[in-house]
């Protein structure tokens, strides 16, 4: 006779790689969402059905229209109600399982908190969708000794890597010289549904490969695949290693985690709107800058974010000091309008 919980769980439970020990692992399990936009929600959802026992998802946007057509967790309500996405996840994850914890975070990940933000967590899932960010999680996994799994998409093409510190090729193996540049964007190019799902469905795998310790059955290399062409191939990194010259996994230089190269303007794909992030700690007084601001201003609050209209600029304020600016990509202009607004 099973429980109620392996009731909930009988199916996974009865996989053979996970069975009743491998579902009790998942329960103690405690996994980081870095970004819950579309890989991090749908990721993140399909761990809450798993049974994850702890959830931390930490994410710096707000739910906007243009989110609903592929970030599965949202509604039209969120939109409306201006919710941050961690907040608005949250609540969604806690209706799909309320015997399981999560903590929503509304923060940028910075060098400055990523190693409060991963301590204690057995696996980072990836969610994001820059590559400075990307790069930060990597020193810090290797700093702490936690697992990650890489995710990305666009177009109808995406990418999944499993990164386990000492036994496989780190992304700075694959990528000694840091970040690609990138010609095209969310906003160029475009994104499907299915592409995501696939994805984050590969992510999730391979955390549920991690968390039961079938380290035989991990993905060493790169998987990349083109729905819209059919095409599936996998990359092995065997051969990454072999110098054993990395300059995260061997020489220990962190810069993105020393913020040597993090950078605190970033253009957010797709949406025509910078961030800023104030690079150092402070809080915004949201009700008190609401009041300040609106006898010149047009500006709504609740307890997450401020919102002020300046010009054709719309500007989304955190407590935690960082700022959206929409309507420019000119980080110049954002810059400006943030200094102007915040001090």
């Amino acid at each position: 006779m099973f429980s109620k919980d392996n009731d909930r769980y009988s199916r996974q439970i009865r996989f053979g790689p996970i069975g009743a020990g491998g579902q009790q692992r998942f329960d103690q399990a405690r996994v980081l969402v870095i970004g819950v936009g579309a890989l991090g929600s749908a990721s993140s959802e399909m761990l809450a059905r798993a049974g994850v026992g702890f959830l931390r998802l930490v994410d710096r946007d707000f739910v906007d229209w243009s989110n609903l057509q592929r970030q599965s967790l949202y509604c039209e309500r969120d939109v409306k109600e201006g919710l941050p996405k961690a907040i608005a996840a949250a609540n969604r994850l806690r209706e799909i399982n309320s015997n399981i914890t999560i903590d929503p975070v509304v923060a940028d990940v910075l060098p400055t908190n990523i190693g409060e933000l991963a301590q204690d967590m057995d696996l980072i899932v990836d969610g994001t969708d820059h590559f400075d960010i990307r790069f930060l999680i990597n020193d810090i996994s290797i700093v702490l000794g936690v697992p990650w799994v890489f995710g990305g998409c666009l177009g109808a093409e995406g990418q999944v890597m499993t990164i386990v510190p000492g036994e496989t090729p780190c992304l700075r193996c694959w990528m000694p010289d840091g970040p690609p540049m990138q010609t095209d964007t969310c906003d160029s190019v475009g994104v499907i549904g299915p592409i995501v799902q696939l994805v984050a469905s590969l992510q999730v795998a391979e955390v549920m490969k991690v968390l039961v310790d079938a380290r035989e059955a991990i993905c060493g290399g790169l998987q990349a695949f083109s729905l819209w062409d059919s095409r599936f191939r996998q990359i092995s990194g065997a051969n990454l290693r072999d110098g054993k010259n990395c300059l995260a996994c061997d020489q220990k230089s962190f810069e993105w985690l020393y913020g040597e190269k993090f950078t605190s303007a970033t253009k957010l794909c797709g949406r025509n709107s910078v961030q800023i992030s104030p690079g150092i700690a402070r809080q915004l007084d949201l009700g008190r800058l609401a009041d300040t601001l609106k006898a010149a201003h047009s500006v709504t609050h609740n307890a997450y974010l401020l919102r002020v209209t300046v010009d054709t600029l719309r500007v989304t304020a955190f407590a935690d000091g960082r700022a959206i600016i929409e309507g420019t990509e000119d980080v110049a202009q954002a810059r400006t309008l943030y200094t102007r607004l915040f001090g």
